[in-house]
């Protein structure tokens, strides 16, 4: 292509990109009622601590001074969605005791995956409440509230409940997919776990055209992180072979894998609009914005990627954030925090800082990498 070629096809890309913005500046905000979020433990807000036993210190240090049921210092990108668009920080389901469901629930457990896993969580971790149990629970919870708000005399009681008519107006947010690759480069091979992605995928679609069928219209879904990224992979592999990691000591393979994952998903989201025609769904590039982060953490202010601000992580002796154990001197060590998490941004190895989980959700809630390119507050208008 000649210099006029290229020239041509960078304004028309340009044109096209400024039509999009200009078309989301004309848009009204909307008003969601209500957030119902189903995922893991990147989005739980205290599923698994009501479920199994509590999370505890020091997750919660840094923003709620305590454990909150989230697996981070303080808040995930979860809650940053809620303090987006004005709403309460959501409630967990499987926490029967103080929760107020009038602006939503959240169904995410930490530890969940798509697809059913024949595995109990005290062999892997793995959550009992794949996404097919946490549509059953949401199935209930809104028909149980229907019924219950109905009956209820005390308003005080009645304003702890959600408002039937509110369901429809409501934003549904998923963030899940990144367990089933955690026990797929576990269980099975390259090959076959690339055969299982389009049926881990239409499980996620499955999932949103249920509640499409019970009303819900607004959809924001998060695609999967760099997975290959996460520190608890060089926990046990200090050497890796030549061209195991990338230029950032991410795992190549896993990161393929999860690319993958987000390619498939984002072609099923272009079906799924077809299938479902009143729905306005968002596909979210999580990946992006946190291998942005990870390839630029030090420009933006973070140290090393790598390094876990939680737990004690000395040659491959491993005691968990929050836990106690041995150290390399067989003297007892409790796994803390480090000094300045906000500057972190691996929390545990496994999970983000309530810092990076905030630098994510900067980067992914103004629409900038969202398809179509609309911010959160824009996402009930179907494109």
């Amino acid at each position: 292509m000649g210099s006029w070629g290229v020239l041509a096809t960078g304004f028309a890309v340009f044109m096209g990109l400024w039509v999009l913005r200009g078309a989301a500046d004309a848009l009204p905000a909307c008003e969601f009622p209500a957030i119902y979020n189903f995922g893991d433990s990147n989005s739980d807000t205290g599923g698994i601590s009501a479920a199994f036993e509590p999370i505890r210190v020091p997750y919660g240090e840094r923003f709620f001074h305590k454990p909150a049921g989230r697996d981070a210092d303080g808040r995930l990108i979860a809650d940053f969605i809620a303090e987006q668009l004005k709403l309460p920080y959501l409630s967990a389901y499987l926490n029967s005791l103080g929760t107020n469901y009038r602006h939503g629930a959240n169904f995410a457990t930490g530890g969940s995956t798509i697809r059913r896993q024949n595995e109990t969580i005290f062999e892997y971790g793995i959550s009992p409440f794949s996404l097919d149990m946490q549509i059953a629970q949401f199935n209930q919870f809104k028909q149980r509230t229907a019924e219950l708000y109905a009956q209820e005399k005390d308003q005080a009681e009645k304003s702890k409940l959600p408002v039937q008519e509110e369901f429809s107006k409501a934003l549904y947010t998923f963030d899940i997919g990144q367990n089933d690759l955690s026990v797929g480069f576990r269980k099975l091979s390259s090959d076959q776990l690339k055969a299982a992605l389009p049926d881990i995928v239409n499980q996620l679609a499955s999932a949103v055209q249920n509640i499409y069928e019970k009303g819900g219209r607004s959809f924001w879904i998060h695609n999967t992180g760099p997975i290959g990224c996460l520190p608890v992979n060089l926990f046990y592999n200090h050497n890796p072979p030549p061209g195991y990691l990338d230029e950032n000591r991410c795992v190549k393979s896993q990161n393929e894998a999860a690319m993958e994952f987000n390619r498939i998903l984002k072609e099923r989201i272009v079906k799924l609009r077809t299938e479902l025609p009143e729905a306005a769904i968002t596909y979210v590039d999580v990946y992006a914005a946190k291998y942005g982060l990870i390839s630029n953490a030090k420009k933006e202010g973070f140290t090393d990627p790598m390094t876990v601000c939680c737990g004690y992580h000395v040659d491959y002796t491993h005691i968990w954030c929050g836990n106690k154990g041995l150290g390399v001197n067989k003297t007892e060590v409790f796994g803390g925090s480090c000094e300045n998490p906000a500057t972190s941004i691996s929390w545990d190895g496994v999970h983000y800082t309530e810092g990076a989980n905030h630098w994510v959700a900067s980067h992914i809630l103004n629409g900038s990498l969202s398809d179509p390119p609309i911010p959160i507050i824009q996402a009930c208008h179907r494109h």
